[in-house]
């Protein structure tokens, strides 16, 4: 950025008196002339300058002069794709700068110059970086951030430009997380909001978001950073950003819009001689122009674009464009001249270290063979291709799948896994193909492995340049097509620090996750899942698949007594099942539930349950006319899921497991998009026979979060030998949400306390049989109490307990957003009470972003939330959608964070949950049959019982059958069947 864009006392666009006339003037008429997108004026004046310079009697003074002139002119230069002319005036400004280095100068001489040397050094690592060079422009940075501890910069203008070079060299490796958690956290530390790195970081953050599938919050970021060149008079980036918005309308599928918006940026480009910015709307068009069918203009269009990369030194660029041409000419059936530009392109991703293209390429090889699969007929040889296929598609589509975890939110990561679950789609296919059955139960275990919470990662611009994981990178596969302005790289030194920013400046709550655990399949040989793929990926791609933890597939329960079968799923386009027998069964198996069929019966299933966004409408909906509402409907659902879902050869296995050796326990763990299926209702044969019938049901979470170190103990200052409350059982029923009258939204569930005398009677069974928090003289002073708040919670966990009951209200988090751990129980806490959610008006929540990070985000010396609130080893949570974890790709909602805070087992509901109230307003019971205080107590039955899985399924079946003898409302589904024992 030249210097005089930067501000003095004498206001915005003065003439700054540095070098006398014609250069002071001269500078700012540049200036002028960058502002108003006059690349080609700006350069004439600079040369004019430069020529008049070096008429001038040499002095260091003037050697000075000369390289402050090379320096702004390789940016013009730089700007009008004058690579080559760039790198020339950066080498000799750098030459000169270095030439006066030891000459004798005061402090504002040195500051000045030190000025012009960060200027440099930050132009030679752009130029560096768009002829991806990109090691080489690192090293040019970290000189950069090295001479900026020397420098005067109360503004931090130099500092923000650095950061923003570090940001734009993440996103060129692909690094979109790192980049993206950097460029927030600089833009909060930017202070003069004026300065043009702002809109230039929300730029960056627009292509981002774009290139990770969050569009809307790519236009929003764009439309910001539009209103900041406006104010800064900056007509030409405006111009400029006609290519970006381009490119988010092509990502997003509005192929009309797009090509519109490309042309006008393209004739802009043109006018302005921006060649290499030209070179990439020439690749997009042609991108758009094989989406269209229009063969001979893509090839015209992709044909121009390499030549222009070619020209200016673009080494990489050019290698996204013969991607693409591959990709082209495999579409018109060319199938050798797709395997030589493919060839071509990875040998160039593979000597810059762009691991992620590499895998690009991996990816669409193996999905040209199994096209060629699919049109011809290998014979002999259709094993040995499926081999070769998979050998490409699974590493790389892990690699995609793990890049994930560079993000901070986990909603970014469930917007890229969007984008890389395609590739593992393929995979999934191909073994399907062979007919791998060991291949599909490995693919499984490793999808339902699940992310590990990191709660020791501190945010990457707060590290000191540590080495961690290398980054990768993924495109929608349905295009080849790069992304756009910016293009995606991986390296294998992974994430940079910003250099200059200051750590404490942003500090990230989001809830970051690292890879899963390696799953051990067999105990004798200690073979993990997929372990030859997973090492060819991080070979290849240099990134970790998985973390060094260890977890065996199956269960470590003490199983003897009675026989058990696990059962995971996994989305794949069609959704798969895998099951093992233990407990003295033996046997293991797959199955697969087609894509159409699985989206009908979820479908459903969905329409038949009150939805959380519809409010009093949804429940009045499930009432009305839902399926779970009329005993002939429910019937024909149960049979509609289970002949999508279940495998009949399983209820085969599972009655004659029960003939020999009793009930057996189902333990299943659901994919996101079956997540609450009720599997105890499902009609698994033609005469209505259900699963609760057979077994008994638990549901399991992913083995990322089977704790492999046990929960410390409370500590000798929280917990005496004599402690009466160690023993205790913590009662939360219906607390009191601060600002939210009893007939409101958050009010109450249970109705006015010492009303109903089944939870009354259940309260004085609690006092009679021992210790009750909080403690109470009489029954109903356990309801409604307004001091049930966090801190109370944490002091009564911390002095042990061994049961926890809630309930109340939940606010579940959407599934939409991807993030599990916004899921919040309402507790009495103020608005003024820290945590980790906004508050809602006079009240702040307690969510399970708080249950697990505790007060790390918020301090230095801050807690985890295991030790902040250790969950006893049974907890309830009765409110609406409190087992919705497993909905989430990342499950880290309020079920599993108690499992994850010590809990051995805990009962959610899957669905909101009507209240006794909604019985009576919209089913008109009487208002002494109480459906919600039943299962208050059942549950609680359950949780005082040895076995609380088989306790808890006992009612539920004696539920089912006074459903199925009389149908009546109150023994519906509708309630009972969203209670589930979850477990690890």
């Amino acid at each position: 950025m030249p210097y005089e864009d930067g501000h003095d006392d004498e206001g915005a666009g003065a003439v700054v008196r540095l070098y006398g006339e014609p250069f002071d003037s001269g500078f700012a008429r540049a200036a002028e002339h960058l502002l108003a997108a006059e690349t080609t004026a700006a350069r004439a004046v600079y040369e004019e300058m430069l020529a008049v310079a070096e008429s001038i009697e040499d002095s260091p003074d003037v050697r000075f002069l000369r390289a402050h002139l090379l320096s702004d002119l390789a940016s013009v230069l730089r700007t009008a794709s004058d690579l080559p002319g760039a790198q020339e005036a950066v080498e000799r400004s750098h030459g000169l700068l270095d030439g006066v280095a030891s000459v004798p100068m005061g402090p504002r001489g040195r500051q000045l110059w030190l000025e012009v040397l960060l200027k440099t050094l930050l132009a030679r690592a752009d130029l560096l970086r768009v002829t991806g060079r990109l090691d080489e422009a690192l090293a040019r940075l970290d000189e950069a951030a090295a001479a900026l501890h020397e420098f005067d910069d109360p503004e931090g203008l130099r500092a923000a430009e650095i950061g923003l070079n570090r940001v734009l060299l993440l996103m060129d490796r692909g690094e979109w997380g790192a980049a993206e958690e950097n460029a927030s956290a600089l833009l909060t530390t930017v202070r003069a909001t004026e300065l043009e790195t702002v809109p230039r970081l929300l730029t960056a953050l627009g292509l981002i978001c774009s290139s990770t599938g969050r569009f809307d919050q790519a236009e929003d970021y764009l439309a910001r950073a539009e209103e900041r060149y406006r104010a800064l008079g900056d007509t030409g980036e405006q111009r400029s950003l006609l290519a970006h918005r381009a490119y988010v309308a092509m990502e997003r599928g509005d192929l009309d819009t797009a090509e519109r918006l490309f042309a006008e940026a393209s004739a802009f480009f043109e006018r302005q001689r921006r060649f290499g910015d030209l070179a990439v709307c020439e690749q997009a068009r042609a991108h758009l122009a094989g989406q269209r069918g229009d063969i001979a203009g893509a090839g015209e269009l992709m044909a121009v674009s390499l030549a222009r990369f070619e020209r200016l030194g673009a080494s990489i660029a050019a290698a996204d464009t013969r991607l693409l041409g591959a990709q082209q000419a495999y579409d018109r059936g060319d199938v050798a001249e797709m395997q030589r530009l493919a060839q071509e392109a990875r040998e160039v991703y593979q000597e810059r270290e762009v691991y992620e293209r590499c895998a690009q390429v991996d990816l669409m090889l193996a999905r040209a063979l199994e096209d060629n699969l699919n049109r011809t007929d290998h014979g002999d040889h259709e094993r040995e291709s499926l081999a070769t296929a998979l050998s490409l598609a699974l590493p790389a589509a892990l690699t995609l799948e793990a890049a994930r975890y560079d993000f901070v939110t986990a909603h970014a990561r469930s917007q890229w896994l969007e984008l890389a679950n395609d590739a593992m789609r393929l995979v999934f296919r191909l073994a399907l193909r062979r007919q791998d059955q060991g291949l599909l139960f490995e693919l499984v275990e490793h999808r339902a492995a699940g992310a590990s919470l990191a709660l020791d990662r501190t945010p990457l611009f707060a590290r000191d340049a540590s080495p961690a994981e290398p980054p990768g990178s993924a495109e929608d596969s349905a295009a080849v097509f790069p992304s756009a302005a910016m293009k995606a790289h991986g390296h294998p030194d992974g994430p940079v620090a910003l250099g200059g920013v200051a750590a404490e400046a942003a500090v990230s709550a989001g809830l970051r996750v690292a890879p899963p655990p390696k799953v051990r399949m067999s105990a004798d040989s200690g073979r993990v899942a997929l372990q030859e793929y997973i090492a060819a990926a991080e070979f290849r791609y240099h990134r970790p698949i998985v973390n060094a933890d260890e977890v065996p597939f199956w269960s470590t329960d003490d199983l003897a007594g009675r026989p058990v079968v696990q059962i995971r799923l996994a989305d794949a386009g069609d959704l798969f099942m895998t099951w093992i027998w233990a407990g003295g069964a033996s046997g293991f198996g797959t199955g697969q539930g087609l894509e159409d069929e699985i989206d009908r019966a979820v479908r459903a299933l969905a329409a038949a349950l009150p939805g959380a966004a519809e409010g009093a409408e949804g429940m009045r909906r499930a009432f009305d006319s839902g399926a779970l509402a009329d005993r002939e409907s429910e019937r024909r659902l149960a049979r509609l899921l289970a002949e999508a879902l279940w495998p009949e050869a399983l209820t085969a296995q599972i009655r004659q497991v029960s003939e020999r050796l009793g009930r057996p326990l189902v333990r299943i763990q659901p994919s996101p998009r079956v997540a609450q299926v009720p599997w105890e209702l499902l009609a698994v044969d033609a005469d209505g026979t259900r699963l609760i019938d057979l077994a008994d049901v638990v549901t399991t979470v992913p083995a990322s979060l089977r704790r492999r170190h046990p929960a410390a103990p409370p500590t000798a200052d929280t917990v005496t030998d004599t402690d009466p409350d160690t023993d205790a059982v913590v009662l939360v029923l219906d607390p009191r949400v601060p600002g939210f009258r009893a007939d409101s939204p958050l009010g109450s569930v249970l109705g006015p306390p010492g009303s109903d005398p089944e939870l009354l009677a259940l309260l004085r069974g609690r006092l009679d049989a021992g210790a009750v928090l909080p403690s109470v003289a009489g029954p109903a002073e356990a309801f409604r109490r307004t001091d049930l708040d966090r801190d109370w919670l944490s002091g009564v966990l911390r002095k042990g307990a061994r049961r926890l009951m809630y309930v109340g209200h939940v606010s579940g988090a959407p599934v939409e957003g991807g993030q599990s751990e916004d899921g919040a129980l309402h507790l009495c806490c103020g608005s003024q009470t820290d945590g980790l959610v906004d508050p809602v008006r006079t009240h702040r929540p307690l969510s399970a972003k708080d249950l697990l990070l505790g007060t790390l985000p918020l301090s230095a010396d801050g807690e985890p939330g295991a030790r902040i609130w250790p969950a006893p080893p049974r907890v309830a949570l009765i409110g609406c959608e409190s087992g919705g974890d497993l909905r989430f790709a990342e499950s880290f909602g309020l079920a599993t964070a108690m499992l994850h805070n010590g809990a051995e087992l805990v009962t959610a509901t899957r669905w909101v949950l009507p209240t006794s109230f909604a019985f009576h307003r919209l089913a008109g019971l009487p208002a002494s049959v109480r459906p919600l205080s039943e299962a208050i107590v059942a549950v609680d039955t359950a949780h005082e019982h040895r076995d609380p899985v088989r306790r808890l399924g006992r009612w539920q079946r004696e539920q089912l059958d006074r459903w199925r003898a009389g149908g009546r409302i109150e023994h519906s589904p509708l309630l009972w069947a969203a209670m589930t024992c979850m477990v690890v």
